[in-house]
């Protein structure tokens, strides 16, 4: 980004600050820095982006919409800014441990003029492999090496009167972990793929429906806990009727399943809920959604069998929960809750919508966090790291408690606790006729991959809700 293109962004008093910036640029070009710092450029094609769309946080934040997260967006509109003290710092989880080699720093005005850039296995102890005290601002390409799952940009001292502000902070690398605990390799590995730009014709609904009851509530947690019966929190389970903690991709396969479609022999499990001591238990087939997620519904393909992850987090504030929520917790005319409203109207159940990330690594069907192997899209599109676009599933559960909520919890805690986990165990025929038929040929299909609204493109399953 060239100067002339910031001027358009600045705060007043920007351009006094931009000649001091071109300044210190020509002084940088004359002094021996400890690595090469030169104008921004592409990173080796054998490296990766690994930095966008990943969790960021910040050790501050200017003020409302200059959030960590708007530095690693890919947008160059967007930006994080500090207060205006030192020391400041941006602190962004790569998901899985990286060798990493290139920096690219894109600045508003108010940049640093002293600053390192870290890498550390933990988030707490960091190893500090670039250093300069004479940062020129503008775009800056920093080739430095070092191994980590999270990288953070430490300013010492800001270059004006400002915080530090960052359009863009972009880090390139390879990932290291090619496997270990906790990591399970796909096979075969999906290669080759890049994150789809195009833009098909625009469709309305591109989706399809499951219908899975509850089938048990157990302590237990076959992805975070795998073997350790009565290790968790209580789970309720819905799909595959043989989930313990013991389950594996094969004993799912060999069991049944309380969906609609046979084929779908899934589990699926949230925290359970109760009314005081009482179970709340969904009644009936809950409706699961598997919809696209990216805006090139058409580059949307089955997951592989085995793939699991949980979405959400008991931990979650209440920002992240309603984040990833259609509507938060609602009932009656009361939404966007992030916790239990007060009160809901006799004879109403209490609703949530909960949506998963929709785009994959294509190398792992678990991770030892059960996610880094999974991404939201940034704009509509997968991020390079994770290519893979599958679909989105947005669980629909509604419970039926009303009237006075004071008393209604999960196992996991508040509202804003809710998560799910998803071990996926379609047949593949089946999954794929669902997922080219509703999502990629854009229609609202029920749970027989029948949209009632273009009937003449008939339906996938037959009555028995089996491939024909």
């Amino acid at each position: 980004m060239t100067h002339s293109s910031l001027l358009t962004r600045l705060r007043p008093g920007a351009p006094s600050r931009l000649r001091r910036g071109a300044f210190a640029a020509a002084t940088v070009a004359l002094v021996s820095s400890l690595l090469v710092v030169q104008p921004a450029g592409p990173a080796s094609a054998a490296d990766t982006l690994l930095s966008q769309g990943q969790p960021a946080t910040a050790s501050s934040i200017e003020g409302a919409g200059l959030g960590a997260a708007l530095a690693v967006d890919g947008n160059n509109g967007t930006r994080w800014s500090s207060q205006a003290s030192d020391p400041q710092w941006l602190q962004v989880d790569l998901g899985a441990s990286a060798t990493v080699n290139q920096f690219v720093l894109q600045w508003e005005a108010a940049y640093a003029k002293s600053f390192q850039l870290q890498v550390s296995t933990d988030a707490t102890n960091w190893t500090t492999i670039y250093t300069t005290t004479t940062g020129p601002g503008g775009n800056q390409t920093v080739n430095a090496t070092g191994t980590g799952r999270y990288v953070r940009l430490y300013g010492t001292q800001r270059a004006n009167g400002y915080g530090y502000s960052l359009f863009e902070f972009k880090v390139y690398g390879t990932p290291t972990t090619t496997g270990g605990p906790g990591y399970v390799l796909a096979n075969p590995q999906v290669t080759g793929v890049v994150p789809s730009q195009a833009n098909p014709p625009a469709r309305y609904f591109h989706e399809f429906q499951a219908g899975c009851s509850i089938t048990r509530n157990l302590p237990d947690d076959p992805i975070v806990y795998p073997g350790l019966a009565g290790a968790s929190h209580m789970h309720t389970f819905l799909g595959n009727t043989t989930t313990t903690a013991t389950s594996t991709t094969a004993s799912l396969n060999a069991g049944g399943t309380s969906c609609l479609a046979p084929a779908d022999r899934s589990g699926y499990w949230m925290p359970t809920m109760y009314n005081g001591t009482q179970t709340v238990m969904p009644i009936g087939p809950q409706v699961i959604y598997y919809k696209t997620g990216v805006i090139d519904y058409t580059s949307v393909r089955p997951w592989p069998t085995g793939l699991r992850f949980v979405v959400g987090s008991p931990s979650a504030t209440a920002a992240q929960f309603l984040a990833a929520s259609v509507e938060g917790w609602e009932c009656g005319e009361s939404f966007h809750n992030a916790d239990f409203p007060a009160n809901c109207p006799a004879g109403s159940q209490l609703n949530v919508r909960y949506q998963s990330p929709s785009c994959w690594d294509g190398k792992y069907l678990d991770t030892p966090d059960h996610k880094s192997h999974m991404a939201y899209p940034v704009n509509g599109r997968c991020i390079p790291s994770h290519p893979v676009a599958v679909p989105m599933v947005e669980f629909k559960m509604a419970f039926p408690v009303s009237g006075d909520m004071s008393q209604v919890r999960l196992s996991s805690g508040r509202g804003y606790s809710f998560h799910y986990d998803f071990f996926n165990v379609w047949e593949p025929p089946t999954l794929a006729a669902m997922v080219t038929h509703c999502i990629v040929g854009g229609l609202q299909c029920d749970t027989r991959g029948y949209d009632q609204e273009h009937p003449q493109a008939g339906a996938v399953l037959n009555a028995q809700y089996r491939l024909p």
